[in-house]
């Protein structure tokens, strides 16, 4: 689950238009939007709500005949925003920086309601807390968002980050990396640390939500971009109807939706996916009153964290960067 620098689209949306006319196919005697979902990273437990909602025919009871894609070179939120996909994967960070560009692309829903992310590192290594970071060398991937956080976490214990020696280590294998160059590096509990799990490879977590609340922002995220609300809204809330089901689905039978998810994609690691569900299965909706909820405090904090690091540049209005309209009640 690969987090990747911010991609400003600006120049890309003069260029191009956002949205396209939605075309139709017929299945027996129901007409069927066609609609295209595409992903942030290669298919993973984040992703199986949708893979569910299009196995148990979710999407098609809404009327919908939905194409989920890998995002290939170019990346979910400029293929959204652009309007070259109606719906997509992606990320309350990449979302707030586009904003603050004017790029039309609006959260629709939280896939995870809470920040599952933090800094791992082998026990071996002994850094169990950010005043352990100094000495050692981070692998990142070279947003300057990452020193900044290392460096909010690493001044609440008094350590200096400039005792910290961070490299880009790219698409580098996580197990790999820290035998190898790293000591520690920024990975999703729900997937590289349940691996870890599985590895019998013991792992410290220093968890960013333990540090500040500001950074238990929503990671992933399901997008679209304002053309397709404000032209399509009863496709978006037939989607997200399906979405929804699938998510749901999934929190109530993870062993069920794993195998769905494995189905459409066998070269997964079928114990990691199986176990990384039933992991996430109580992550999803958590302690919100309904899957994919999202408030205006959490877009506000973070974005207010981003402006305190100089790391925001604009201003940014949480009011435009998601919204829970189209929701099931």
């Amino acid at each position: 689950m690969k987090k990747f620098a911010f991609i400003f689209l600006a120049i890309c949306l003069l260029l191009t238009g956002c949205g396209k006319e939605k075309t139709s196919t017929s299945q027996g005697n129901k007409k069927q939007k066609k609609v295209t979902v595409v992903l942030d990273w290669t298919p993973n437990t984040n992703h199986t709500g949708l893979f569910v909602a299009k196995d148990k025919g979710f999407f098609k009871d809404e009327g919908l005949n939905v194409e989920i894609i890998s995002p290939g070179q170019t990346g979910a939120d400029q293929l959204v925003a652009t309007g070259k996909a109606d719906f997509g994967v992606s990320y309350q960070e990449s979302i707030t920086q586009a904003r603050v560009q004017n790029v039309p692309i609006v959260s629709i829903a939280a896939i995870i309601q809470h920040n599952t992310s933090g800094f791992a590192s082998p026990k071996a290594k002994q850094i169990e807390t950010p005043k352990d970071f100094e000495g050692k060398t981070y692998g990142g991937w070279g947003s300057p968002v990452e020193k900044a956080i290392l460096n909010s976490l690493m001044s609440k214990e008094n350590a200096d980050v400039n005792k910290l020696s961070i490299v880009n280590m790219g698409d580098a294998d996580f197990f790999t990396a820290v035998k190898k160059d790293i000591d520690f590096a920024w990975i999703y509990q729900g997937w590289t640390g349940i691996e870890a799990e599985l590895r019998g490879e013991k792992l410290n977590m220093v968890y960013l939500t333990d540090y500040s609340k500001k950074l238990d922002y929503y990671t992933p995220v399901l997008a679209t971009n304002e053309k397709m609300i404000s032209d399509n809204p009863k496709i978006v809330k037939a989607f997200m109807k399906a979405v929804s089901n699938g998510y749901n689905y999934s929190i109530d039978h993870p062993k069920e939706a794993a195998s769905i998810l494995l189905k459409d994609n066998p070269d997964l690691d079928k114990q990691l996916v199986e176990k990384s569900q039933i992991w996430l299965s109580t992550k999803y909706k958590d302690d919100a009153s309904r899957w994919g909820e999202q408030k205006k405090s959490v877009w506000k904090n973070y974005a207010d964290w981003l402006t305190e690091n100089k790391l925001l540049e604009g201003k940014f209005n949480p009011d435009k960067a998601f919204t829970n309209e189209f929701l099931p009640k």
